[in-house]
Formats: C-alpha cells, structure tokens, sequence
C-alpha cells in the first residue's frame, strides 16, 4: 500500500511538472494589408517573421494584391473574420473604401473587444468625407478615426523624421532612445480624441519649417487596447529592429501580455526555433 502511495505522489509530481513547463499557447494576431503606394507584397513578410521572432506570436496574413485605394480585402463585409484571434493588426491602404456598412464590418471586431493594432496607412483608411475636417465624435465620419484615436488627413514628403520618445511613460515605449529613421512620411494630426494617449512625436524639417506631429499613441476604444503608428512607408524602416521592437512591444501591450519594464510577460516572450 506504502509502495503504491508513493508511485501515486510520484506519477501526480511529473504530471504537475509536465504542466507548469508546457508554455502558454502562442497569441494568434490576423494582419490585414494591402492597397496602394506601399510594397505589402514584402511588408507582410518582413513584419510577420519579425514579430514571431520577438514573441510567443503566430501571424495570419489577409492580403490584397491590389495597388489601388479600395483593395478587395479579403476580410471585406465579413463582421466575424477576426474570430479565433487574439489581436487584429491593420495595415491596409483603403481610402477609398467609404461606405458605411464595409467599415462597421471591419469594426465590428474591436467593437466586441478585440484588441487592435495599426500601422501606418491604416490611418489613411475608411474615410468618409473631408479628410481634412474635423470628423465629430459619435458621428458617422469619426468611426474609423474613433477606433484610432487619432485624425489624419495627409503627409508631407519623404524625409528624414527624428522620432522623440520621451514624453511617453508607457512600458511599450520605456528605454527607446531618439531616432532619425530613413526617408519617411510624416502624418499630419487633424485631432487627437481625449482617448488616446501620445508615446512619441515624430519632427521633420521641410523647407526650413519643422512640422511636429504624434507618431506613436495608444487608444482606449470602448474598452479595447489598440496601438497604433504613423511610421513605416518604407521597407528599410519596417525591416529595422527598432522598428520592430516597437511594434512587438505595442501589439503585447494591447493583449495585455507587456509587464511594466517593457518586456513580455512570462511565456510570451521569443521562442527558441520558431
């Protein structure tokens, strides 16, 4: 009896063991790319191998080959195509995709809680109306700026932005130094909504004049986490590590997985021979 107690203990130690070593099931993130002015053809590999590096992460891609401003995304009028994920990153180049019923549709998913990440053109996206105008919380035409945080209407040319991170206190942020990027764009902010909050300003020098504008913000929409940055028109930026770090680092903050030192929580940092 004495000898079968101890089998038992010893059976139930290695169960609890086996346990306590599995690791956490990878985050499942679905991104959203395509549309005009930018190669999404290499973007969408260059940020999913980039990301699964960095983290406990595995990426879906939805891509549309099309070089035009209303891309048949495949996710298109499809209110359930971020179901089974954790995360949904945006990455398309839509403007010209207004109407009301697509954009709820694409929405839908952070309207239900799911947490959003968004890079770039993405804040040229779903836009209905003026750019330019000031789009008025609650209405029709602030929806996809509502879920941003942010207004963007246009950029100025491709130069050099220097890149300032130290106003922001969040752990997506903690330890980045300046940076000068490469030949980017620098989004211009119609309105920032009193959800966001501001991590970085992004000042380009353009004939003699210094524009400065919000590069990297957070958002609180209707309860879901969503980050989200102007930078990464070209290759070279969305391949640099900086880059990536940061977008690695956003992403886990929106699924809650970033602890407040900036690093991933336990599990869900990078995994060896992924």
């Amino acid at each position: 009896m004495r000898t079968l107690t101890l089998i038992t203990l010893a059976l139930a130690l290695v169960v609890s063991r086996s346990f306590a070593a599995t690791p956490p099931k990878p985050l499942k993130a679905l991104l959203v790319i395509g549309g005009c002015c930018h190669d999404y053809a290499a973007q969408k590999d260059i940020l999913k191998a980039g990301l699964e590096k960095r983290a406990n992460l595995t990426v879906d891609i939805a891509y549309s080959a099309d070089k035009n401003t209303a891309p048949a995304l495949p996710i298109l009028g499809n209110a359930d195509y971020a179901k089974g994920y954790d995360v949904v990153m945006h990455d398309e180049c839509s403007a010209d995709i207004k109407d009301p019923a697509l954009i709820a549709a694409v929405l839908a998913p952070h309207r239900a809680g799911i947490p959003g990440v968004n890079l770039h053109c993405a804040m040229h996206s779903y836009r209905i109306g003026p750019p330019a105008t000031p789009a008025e919380a609650g209405s029709e035409r602030a929806a996809w700026f509502e879920y941003l945080g942010l207004q963007s209407s246009g950029h100025g040319p491709k130069l050099p932005i220097v890149i300032d991170f130290s106003m922001g206190k969040s752990p997506i942020v903690k330890g980045f130094a300046e940076w000068t990027t490469g030949n980017e764009e620098l989004y211009n902010n119609i309105q920032v909504y009193p959800t966001a909050k501001v991590l970085a300003r992004g000042k380009q020098v353009v004939k003699e004049k210094e524009n400065d504008f919000a590069v990297v913000w957070t958002n609180d929409y209707r309860g879901a986490r969503v980050f989200s940055t102007t930078i990464g028109h070209n290759n070279e930026t969305v391949a640099d590590a900086r880059y990536l770090d940061l977008v690695t680092r956003g992403l886990l903050w929106a699924c809650k997985k970033l602890d407040d030192s900036g690093q991933p929580v336990k599990g869900y940092g990078p995994v060896a021979a992924k």
